[in-house]
């Protein structure tokens, strides 16, 4: 039986508990109800989910893949199998009458919340206060709506992994300074590509006075990135690179840009998800690659190309936990929830930040063309 529970409860239980369903019962019922629902529901995966949801998705990608795919929909539900930032980007391309659910509202990440709202408001004023020059804001595509409307209200816009390089040669051209939230790793990597020095660049932490900056070095940086990161990218170093080189010559490195410098740096090469899965898929047979990104896809690459040798670049499990949240029996729930005509889950973007964020999306897509 359907238990609905309230949002806004932190510690809510699973709603299809175990003593009601096995396992096998939910896939069972998923794939049903599922067909017994096509007409009115598409599903959304990212990359990084685990195959027992993966499998369930009509659509696979990244977080704005998905969601401009979804923007070319008319079904009226949009089960989005990823974390919060990217259904409420999903709910800001689609269209007022279609709803956007996320399946675990538990289901965040980790860089997204390193940075809100009123943090980034306050480091605005201290930084622009401390110099003549003109900053751009430009925050990467993994964060809240609220920091997407900033940089839409600020004359900035977004980015991905994969346009980052051109986002960041645009905001050169708008302002003499780049502010760049919330990942330090993707800002730092792509500016140090263009051949900004890395003692151009300073970090802004949130959790110390003034960032810990002065005016100072402020007015001498070029760049100010935020102190944010992705843990599951933090979780390869760059021994782990130059080991594998001394060892297996033979593999390629590649890793995505949300590592820290030094593993990129020694890195044979790398680039955003769909770089790194077209790069290993254009590979000749018998190719070997040590890849530096989650774990998930990873194993699906490994799977998928048997004829190549695919692997973690981390012996360690460096898996996203957040992502993990969203499991089959939460699926399961919310498609019941749909079938009763009472949605969960449902993630709404206020008017006001959805006007500045789509205008700052839009920006990025145009400069991206």
């Amino acid at each position: 039986m359907l238990n609905l529970f309230d949002n806004q409860q932190d510690d809510y239980k699973p709603v299809i508990s175990e003593a009601d369903l096995s396992d096998e019962e939910v896939i069972k019922e998923l794939w049903k109800i599922k067909e017994e629902l096509k007409d009115q529901v598409v599903v959304l995966g990212h990359h990084y989910q685990q195959d027992d949801v993966i499998m369930f998705a009509d659509y696979k990608g990244d977080s704005l893949k998905l969601a401009q795919d979804a923007a070319k929909l008319d079904k009226p539900y949009i089960m989005f199998c990823g974390v919060h930032f990217m259904a409420e980007t999903a709910d800001m391309l689609t269209s007022p009458e279609q709803k956007v659910i996320l399946p675990d509202l538990r289901a965040g990440c980790s860089m997204a919340d390193m940075a809100n709202r009123e943090e980034i408001d306050k480091s605005w004023k201290f930084l622009t206060s401390s110099t003549d020059e003109k900053i751009v804001p430009i925050t990467y595509i993994n964060c809240a709506a609220t920091l997407k409307s900033f940089v839409g209200e600020n004359g900035g816009t977004i980015c991905t992994s994969s346009n980052a390089r051109t986002i960041i040669e645009w905001a050169f051209t708008q302002g003499q300074k780049l502010l760049f939230f919330p990942d330090q790793h993707l800002g730092r990597n792509t500016c140090s590509e263009m051949g900004i020095a890395l003692e151009d660049m300073v970090v802004y932490n949130p959790n110390m006075l003034n960032g810990g900056l002065t005016p100072k070095q402020v007015a001498d940086a070029k760049v100010i990135l935020w102190y944010g990161y992705c843990s599951v990218h933090q979780g390869f170093s760059a021994q782990q690179v130059l080991d594998l080189k001394k060892n297996r010559p033979d593999v390629t490195v590649i890793v995505h840009p949300e590592c820290n410098h030094d593993v990129v740096k020694n890195a044979h090469d790398n680039g955003s998800t769909a770089y790194i899965i077209n790069k290993i898929k254009d590979a000749p047979a018998g190719s070997k690659f040590a890849v530096g990104t989650e774990i998930n896809l990873v194993n699906r690459l490994a799977a998928e190309f048997p004829d190549k040798e695919i692997f973690s670049l981390s012996p360690y499990q460096c898996l996203c936990t957040t992502m993990y949240r969203v499991r089959p029996r939460w699926l399961l729930a919310s498609f019941r929830a749909i079938k009763e005509n009472k949605p969960i889950n449902v993630i709404s973007v206020d008017e006001k930040t959805k006007e500045y964020s789509l205008l700052a999306l839009n920006r990025m897509l145009e400069l991206s063309k």
